[in-house]
This record gives C-alpha cells, sequence and structure tokens, in this order.
C-alpha cells in the first residue's frame, strides 16, 4: 500500500489557501494548512511532511528569511517556494537557503502537481515565467545608458564592488582617503539608481556593465555628446577662405548667421535649439 505524501502548506490568502487545499487533497496529499510563517514552522516541527509549500510573501515577512528556521525545525522535509513574482534575486536566496524549488503561482495546477513530484524525488525545481526579449533588451538599454553617466573612477569603484571588496581594500587599492571612496561610491549608486553596494554589483553583472568591450564602446553621457556638438557648430560656423559663415550644409535647419567681423569672431550663434540645457541633466551627468 503506497503511503499518502504528508503535505504543509503556507499561505496567508483564505481563498488560495483553501482552494489549493482542496486540489492538493484530491491529488493524494495529506494537508495541513498554515497562515504565517510562525505557524509554518510549528506545524513542520509537529507533522514532519515530507514537503512544504510556502508563500514567499506573507502578511509583513518575507518567508525566504525564514527558510533556514523551517529545515531546522523539520530537516527531512523538502521546501517549496510559491511566489506572484519572478524576482531572480529572490529565487537564488530561497534555493541558497535550502529551499528544493521555487515555482510561480500562475502555474497550472498539472505543473504544480509535477513539480511537487520532482521535489520529493530529490530534483531542484524552478519555473517561473520568462521575460519578454523586447522587455530584457528595454532593461539592458536602460542600465547601458545611466552607466554611461560614470566616471572612470567611478567605474573602477563598480568593479571592485563586484569583486566584493570592502572599504578599506578599495582605500589601499586606489591609494585615496575613505572619505573620496565613500564619495565614488555613493555616486556610482545614485547615478545607477540602486540602494547598496550589494545591489550595485548585482545590476553590473547582470547586464555586464564592466565587459571590456562595452566599456571601452561606452557612448558619451548627453551632457558631453551637447558640448561636443556646440563645439563643432562653432569650428563649423566659419569658412577660412573667405570668413563669411556658411547658410548651408549639414548643419540642415540653422539659420545664416552673419558675417565674421573684423575681430575673427562670430557675432552670435543664435539659440541651439531643442538640444537641452545640460543642467536639466543634474550634476550627474556633468
Amino acid at each position: 500500500m503506497t503511503s499518502v505524501p504528508d503535505l504543509v502548506l503556507g499561505d496567508d490568502h483564505t481563498v488560495f489557501l483553501d482552494a489549493l487545499s482542496a486540489v492538493l487533497t484530491q491529488h493524494g496529499f495529506a494537508v495541513t494548512v498554515a497562515r504565517s510563517a510562525a505557524e509554518t514552522i510549528e506545524c513542520l516541527r509537529r507533522v514532519k511532511p515530507d514537503i512544504c509549500l510556502v508563500d514567499r510573501h506573507f502578511a509583513a515577512e518575507d518567508s525566504v528569511e525564514a527558510i533556514g528556521n523551517m529545515i531546522a525545525a523539520s530537516p527531512r522535509t523538502k521546501i517549496l517556494v510559491l511566489s506572484a513574482d519572478p524576482d531572480t534575486d529572490g529565487i537564488l536566496r530561497a534555493l541558497r537557503a535550502g529551499a528544493s524549488g521555487y515555482l510561480h503561482k500562475t502555474q497550472g495546477v498539472a505543473v504544480l502537481t509535477a513539480a511537487i513530484d520532482r521535489v520529493l524525488r530529490g530534483e531542484v525545481v524552478v519555473s517561473v515565467p520568462k521575460a519578454t526579449a523586447a522587455r530584457r533588451s528595454a532593461r539592458a538599454d536602460d542600465a547601458h545608458r545611466l552607466a554611461s553617466y560614470l566616471t572612470d573612477r567611478e567605474r573602477e569603484c563598480l568593479a571592485m564592488l563586484v569583486e566584493g571588496l570592502d572599504t578599506a581594500a578599495m582605500v589601499a587599492k586606489l591609494g585615496v582617503s575613505r572619505t573620496t571612496v565613500r564619495t565614488h561610491v555613493q555616486a556610482l549608486l545614485t547615478k545607477l539608481g540602486v540602494h547598496s553596494r550589494l545591489e550595485a554589483a548585482s545590476f553590473a553583472v547582470r547586464y555586464r556593465l564592466l565587459d571590456a568591450d562595452l566599456t571601452r564602446d561606452r557612448p558619451a553621457p548627453a551632457a558631453m555628446r551637447n558640448r561636443q556638438a556646440r563645439a563643432g557648430l562653432r569650428r563649423a560656423a566659419v569658412t577660412p577662405a573667405t570668413g563669411v559663415t556658411p547658410a548651408t550644409g549639414s548643419l540642415g535647419s540653422l539659420r545664416p548667421l552673419g558675417v565674421i567681423p573684423a575681430t575673427g569672431s562670430p557675432r552670435s550663434l543664435g539659440h541651439p535649439g531643442h538640444w537641452g540645457h545640460p543642467g536639466a541633466l543634474g550634476p550627474a551627468a556633468r
């Protein structure tokens, strides 16, 4: 006679909990329900089930943080995390904490029961929806646009964060003060739109911000491009042979700028049009 697998189901959404509990019971599991991370741990300690399905986000808790305590309460139990969000960092944290799988809640019952069977056989299962190619490309483009505003020294600091160096090691490697290192690090965090050194390192690795070819060919920041464009216009505005400002050519829609005065400096370049003002980009871009 085949034994019925014991299963603890932890989730704080009552409708979901009741519905999934009924479905799993119909599929041959002996289900015990829990409505918080603490209650889940207590059920694990008491029941010692074969597998535990736990919601990633309880009301005010991240169940990934509790996986270690769940395993300590019942070392033989396999932990399968259920989540409504395909968070890559969350998946890695859950697996590192000892979970046997991570499953997105949009998957059907057949996928769930198959995942449970695989986990019970000792496999590690991850099943989350993949981002579309267009969405991945847009995110990568945004990441590289933000990284283009980093100075060379800020890029050095970012590379050291990826290596896992702390402030003291960065000071020794760069030969500067702790205050200078912290200033560079804070600047790169602000420019990349992240909140911690770990997040900056993860961001850099995920979008390959430090690859040699991308670093070498990175675009100039917008403020620099604007300054270069205006400098080019000033050079193009004078024809040395005649001293007359050309009215046509690659400048397109710009108006004729008049005759060069005797001093050799143009009267005025006029308004550059819709290039924008570099000050609008904020100090991080200048």
